[in-house]
């Protein structure tokens, strides 16, 4: 006698009701395709230096599907909660050479307020890298009228004062001097360097936005990384979370982030409306006894 095979799923809603689940996230779903750049300093032991310093401009395609039935997250101090979210998958590559940079598989979340702890309703991200690392951001959402505050970027390698946590800039010219003398790739201004969010202002100069949704999201962020509060070392609330392999903990450690997306709707020339997502990354990496920021941009349009 055959056996039957019994097929648990968890069922799709309607696309409206799905929409209106994903709250802030609603907008996401379907392929996003446009320009970047990418910065970020690396050890360079096979050279016999401290670090080189690695720019390019980017070409980038960032799709979202959506989980169409509620996730469960069952409770023992309060009730279960229930959410929907998003998986994703980047892909960046070099805009000269087509060369693959990064790729990321992941979830967007939209969580619910809840009492255990107590907490206001937040966004999370959850990536896995290539490299052997894996992230756990969570943060704020809100929407405005017209368009986003994009608050220039500091890609300055620091340190931290020991008492306040504050950033304190490198001043060693030997560390600087890529920073300032390298010559920028094909289609980025040279202040891009200093401040990597100057390619996402001049993107917007000239756009009529209507409404902006903002999702900021960190994992153990600290110096006040895109505008992240400074605490004192012990103090500071350990939003998320990174898990690296061992060589990546033993080497160019990573362990700090923070991203702000901007989700931009805009009036054409035409009349008509069309969406467009903005973001701001930054991954802090540990060696020589410094943080070196990793900073990503993008501007993409959604297709």
């Amino acid at each position: 006698m055959a056996t039957r095979r019994r097929i648990i799923a968890r069922a799709s809603g309607p696309t409206d009701t799905i929409q209106t689940q994903l709250g802030p996230l609603s907008e996401l779903p379907g392929t996003w395709i446009g320009k970047g750049f990418n910065l970020v300093s690396l050890p360079d032991k096979q050279d016999n230096k401290p670090f080189r310093l690695m720019l390019n401009a980017t070409m980038e395609t960032l799709t979202f599907a959506p989980i169409g039935g509620p996730i469960p997250n069952r409770g023992s101090q309060q009730g279960d909660i229930f959410f929907l979210g998003l998986h994703y998958a980047q892909q960046v590559s070099d805009a000269v050479t087509n060369e693959g940079i990064h790729f990321e598989p992941g979830l967007w979340l939209n969580l619910p307020a809840t009492t255990v702890p107590a907490a206001q309703p937040t966004v999370a991200r959850l990536g896995t890298i290539p490299h052997g690392d894996a992230l756990l951001s969570q943060g704020d959402f809100f929407t405005i009228d017209g368009p986003p505050q994009i608050d220039a970027i500091d890609s300055t390698p620091f340190q931290l004062d020991p008492k306040t946590g504050a950033r304190v800039n490198e001043t060693s010219a030997a560390y600087l001097a890529p920073f300032t003398s390298t010559k920028p790739p094909a289609g980025v201004p040279a202040g891009a360097i200093a401040n990597p969010n100057l390619l996402l202002t001049n993107a917007i100069k000239g756009q009529k936005i209507v409404s902006t949704v903002t999702l900021v999201v960190n994992a153990n962020p600290v110096g006040g990384i895109n505008g992240t509060p400074i605490a004192p070392p012990g103090k500071q609330d350990p939003v998320g979370e990174i898990a690296n392999i061992p060589f990546v903990t033993a080497n160019p450690n990573a362990n700090g982030f923070s991203a702000i997306f901007w989700i931009e709707t805009i009036q054409g020339q035409a009349g008509n409306q069309f969406l467009q997502l903005q973001y701001t990354q930054t991954v802090l990496f540990d060696f020589l006894g410094i943080k070196w920021p990793h900073i990503s941009v993008a501007t993409l349009l959604k297709r």
